[in-house]
């Protein structure tokens, strides 16, 4: 493969450079996760598409690449759709809830599949928050399907998932700057558009691209602002939260915008054994489910086809979920 055409594509700046087709940039992605593209060229591919930006066509490309060297997963038996959670960056300063909103789905009958990081690189992962609730991971995806047929919810991390895409990953500690990789694991469905892909991003153009990647591939999608760069609304003020399904983008749930009348209960660090420990006591009902994230669930509970319709979801998780939360908008 002849690497130095598609350097001369992207790599001439912000203002000179052009967009790869959906073909070529899918067989470019294919020689990145393999290990073909020699050190030189996959830094120049690297920046070159960090300056000018990914572009639609491109990030289907990539997304159809990563697809074709994963394994590709079934959903469990029965009407509801699994939803899928990308854990790629871990809490630095507030509670990883992830973990939470993926236990209680799995109370509820829901399936859930967690992929992402175990390693945290000075962050706490929701591996590591996993752990501390016994929650192991899968070292395949028949191991992950295995799982989440008998148990209802698996964590397969990147490495075992697709380990060219964590190779990928891996590449920022060594030239300092993300790379396509970090938001594509973020679009990863390993169901093929048969589950529900919950995935967030911080940047307004982000949340755009992955709006419009589901939309394009006809995928049903939660989509919402992250919080510490993870899955799970924000306990504080909740962001909006959209669901996308059969072409459309339905904003379920607005942002809210007024000042906080009280605080919520949060755990006190964000260290995994106290996030843990908080957890462990909002399921066995001592705490509150902060209100963001319930109204989260019942988008899930809608979007999987555990409920008809969204009102019927917020109800089920004030009564069912946790005798102290309110789906209520």
């Amino acid at each position: 493969m002849n690497y130095a055409q598609y350097i001369r594509e992207i790599g001439r700046g912000a203002q000179g450079s052009r967009d790869l087709s959906a073909d070529d940039a899918r067989q470019l992605y294919l020689a990145m996760l393999d290990g073909g593209v020699p050190d030189l060229e996959l830094g120049a591919i690297i920046l070159g598409l960090r300056v000018k930006g990914e572009s639609l066509a491109e990030m289907l490309g990539f997304l159809a690449a990563t697809e074709e060297r994963v394994q590709a997963m079934h959903p469990p038996p029965g009407r509801v759709r699994p939803i899928v959670l990308p854990t790629y960056n871990g809490a630095r300063k507030e509670a990883n809830l992830t973990p939470l909103l993926a236990i209680m789905l799995q109370r509820f009958g829901v399936p859930v599949l967690v992929h992402g990081l175990i390693e945290g690189y000075g962050r706490v992962t929701t591996g590591q928050i996993f752990r501390e609730l016994g929650v192991m991971p899968s070292v395949s995806t028949m191991s992950a399907q295995a799982r989440l047929e008998e148990q209802g919810l698996a964590f397969v991390p990147l490495s075992a998932l697709s380990p060219g895409a964590h190779n990928l990953l891996l590449l920022r500690a060594r030239l300092g700057v993300r790379n396509s990789a970090h938001s594509l694991v973020k679009m990863l469905d390993p169901f093929r558009g048969e589950g529900v892909l919950v995935t967030a991003a911080t940047h307004p153009e982000f949340l755009d691209l992955m709006r419009d990647m589901l939309l394009t591939l006809g995928r049903r999608g939660i989509l919402l602002r992250c919080s510490e760069g993870e899955p799970f609304a924000n306990p504080k003020r909740r962001p909006r939260l959209e669901f996308i399904h059969d072409a459309c983008a339905d904003v379920l749930f607005e942002a809210e915008h007024d000042s906080l009348r009280a605080l919520p209960h949060l755990p006190e660090a964000a260290d995994a054994p106290s996030t843990a420990a908080w957890i462990r006591r909002v399921l066995d009902h001592e705490l509150p489910v902060p209100k963001p994230i319930a109204n989260q669930l019942a988008c899930c509970l809608f979007a999987s086809g555990y409920a008809d319709d969204l009102h019927r979801a917020k109800a089920i998780v004030a009564v069912e979920g946790n005798g102290h939360a309110a789906a209520a908008a």
